[in-house]
C-alpha cells in the first residue's frame, strides 16, 4: 500500500476539507460501476478508499503521522512492546469492540452524496467479518460492500397534439438508456397529467431494481382547437352573408371537415356544438366541439356591400332588441 498522501495527492499540512474534496474525486472517478471496462478502476478506487480510512479519520491520521499504523491500518511494531498499542483503533476493531466512528461513516457520507448509495455497509463490518465499527465493510477485493441501491427515477416531458389523444392514444419517448418506445395515452389524458413507466428510469446499483419514468403529458398548441375538458373550442370566422343567408360552411373537426348551416340565433353570439366531436374522456366516449361563429367583414371596406348595407339600412330599419341607449 502507497503513502495515503500520496495517493490522495494531497500534502502532509492538507485540511480535512482538502483530504474530503481529494477523495471525493478519486472516488468519482474510478469507482468500479461507473467503470465496468476499466479493469484498473477497483484497484485504484479501493486504493483511495483505504487511503482515506486513515486520513479521513482524526485519530488514525495522527497515529500514521507518528508511525504506529502502517498505510494500511495495521499497528507498526514499537520497541515499548505490544502492550503500547493494544488498545489501538485498529486492534478494538480486530477484537470487535468498535474503533473510533469518524473514518467509516465518512465513507457513507461521501460516498452515498457523490454516487447516490455506493459505499454501503457489509455484512460482517470492521476487518474480521465481526461487529466492528459502524460504516461500511469490506470486500474480498479490499474495496467497500456497497449495499444494494434502487436505481432514480426520471422525469420526460411528452409533447403530445390533440390528434394524437383523438387517433393514436400514444406519444413516442425517450428514455434514460437512448431507447424510444410508445407511452399509452390513456382515454381522459388531460395536460399536465402524469404517466409512471415502472422499471425504466435510471438503473440500480448492485442489482437492486432500476427506477421510474414519470411521463408528464403537455398538449401542443393547436392552431385551431381550444381543450375545455374533454369539450375542444372553435372560433368559426364566417362571412356576413353566410349569417344572413343561414348558408352552409366548412367547419374544420379532428375527423376531417364538415358542412354546418349557420343559424341566425348563431351568428347572433349563440355556440353551436357538435356531439362527440370532441376529446376522449374517461367513460369511453368523447366530448363536444363548440364552434362561436364569429362574423369577419373585408379588412380593406367593400363599396358594394357599403352601398347594399344602406339601401338596406333605408328599406327596413333595424336594431337589435336589449337595453335601450339614451
Amino acid at each position: 500500500m502507497r503513502d495515503p498522501y500520496t495517493v490522495l495527492g494531497v500534502g502532509k499540512s492538507a485540511s480535512e476539507a482538502e483530504i474530503k474534496r481529494a477523495y471525493r474525486k478519486l472516488a468519482k472517478t474510478y469507482h468500479p460501476d461507473q467503470n465496468a471496462d476499466d479493469p484498473t478502476a477497483k484497484e485504484r478506487f479501493s486504493e483511495a478508499s483505504q487511503a482515506y480510512e486513515i486520513l479521513g479519520d482524526k485519530e488514525k491520521r495522527a497515529q500514521f503521522d507518528r508511525g504506529e499504523i502502517d498505510a494500511e491500518g495495521k499497528p507498526r511494531f514499537q520497541a515499548h512492546g505490544f502492550d503500547g498499542f493494544a488498545d489501538s483503533d485498529i486492534f478494538r476493531q480486530a477484537r470487535g469492540f468498535g474503533g473510533a466512528q469518524g473514518g467509516a461513516g465518512g465513507f457513507d457520507d461521501i460516498l452515498n452524496d457523490i454516487l447516490g448509495g455506493f459505499g454501503g455497509r457489509g455484512r460482517g463490518g470492521g476487518f474480521g467479518g465481526g461487529a466492528g465499527a459502524q460504516g461500511a465493510g469490506f470486500g474480498a477485493g479490499g474495496g467497500r460492500t456497497a449495499r444494494p441501491r434502487r436505481g432514480e427515477d426520471v422525469k420526460i416531458t411528452a409533447q403530445v397534439t390533440l390528434e394524437q389523444l383523438v387517433h393514436e392514444g400514444k406519444a413516442r419517448v425517450t428514455l434514460p438508456s437512448g431507447k424510444s418506445v410508445d407511452v399509452k395515452l390513456p382515454a381522459g389524458t388531460t395536460d399536465g397529467e402524469k404517466i409512471r413507466l415502472r422499471g425504466q428510469g435510471h438503473p440500480g446499483e448492485n442489482h437492486a431494481p432500476a427506477g421510474d419514468a414519470i411521463v408528464e403529458v403537455r398538449l401542443a398548441r393547436h392552431p385551431l382547437f381550444t381543450p375545455s375538458g374533454d369539450d375542444l373550442k372553435l372560433d368559426l370566422p364566417i362571412t356576413l352573408y353566410e349569417a344572413v343567408l343561414e348558408e352552409k360552411v366548412r367547419v374544420p373537426t379532428l375527423d376531417g371537415a364538415i358542412n354546418l348551416k349557420i343559424s341566425n340565433a348563431a351568428a347572433s353570439g349563440k355556440t353551436m356544438r357538435l356531439k362527440g366531436k370532441g376529446l376522449p374522456n374517461k367513460n369511453g366516449g368523447r366530448g363536444d366541439l363548440l364552434i362561436a361563429p364569429r362574423i369577419v367583414l373585408p379588412e380593406d371596406g367593400d363599396e358594394e356591400l357599403q352601398t347594399l348595407m344602406r339601401a338596406w339600412k333605408e328599406l327596413r330599419p333595424y336594431r337589435p332588441r336589449g337595453p335601450e341607449f339614451s
